[in-house]
């Protein structure tokens, strides 16, 4: 069996970039990404600088997943919404949002998913807390978090339709 590494690592939501940049760095050492799981990220070797890693969030979707690989890209694996690619870097620069708009859309998609299991937060904490049982609090501070990452997203998409009109 070829050797393997596995890294436990939590990164939030609003961080995917941070987790794109720290792949890469991975990659850049001689690690890439070969499977994923709940803050687990396992690794095989590479040459240094061979793969170029991205991730998005998406439903699954077949052709979407062809789409990208007919770029020259790899599907690696997915965590619930989370899609991992990685490409070659002599196939050159890999990009999957190649533009402000695309990547707005992107924001879009995940502020969506952040919203909806966000308010069913909200209500499910404010129905538990009259529950005697008093665990509405747990609801609520996941409600609380969710919120918080809508609000970095949103920021995120605010910076970029800033750069957009700059460049209009």
């Amino acid at each position: 069996m070829s050797e393997r590494k596995t890294i436990y690592k939590v990164f939030f939501v609003w961080d995917f970039e941070k987790e794109e940049q720290w792949l890469n760095a991975m990659a850049m050492s001689g690690w890439i990404l070969d499977k994923v799981g709940f803050c687990r990220y396992e690794f095989i070797p590479c040459q240094p600088g061979e793969y170029t890693v991205r991730l998005a969030m998406h439903e699954r979707d077949e052709a979407y997943i062809s789409f990208i690989q007919e770029t020259g890209a790899e599907y690696i694996d997915r965590i619930l919404s989370w899609h991992y690619y990685r490409c070659r870097t002599e196939l050159g620069r890999f990009d999957i949002f190649s533009d402000i708009d695309s990547k707005i859309k992107h924001l879009n998609t995940i502020a969506s998913v952040l919203s909806i299991i966000g308010t069913a937060n909200l209500v499910i904490g404010l129905v538990n807390t009259f529950n005697p049982a008093n665990v509405g609090w747990i609801n609520l501070l996941c409600a609380t978090l969710l919120m918080y990452a809508l609000g970095r997203i949103h920021g995120k998409k605010e910076a970029l339709e800033k750069d957009r009109l700059l460049l209009e």
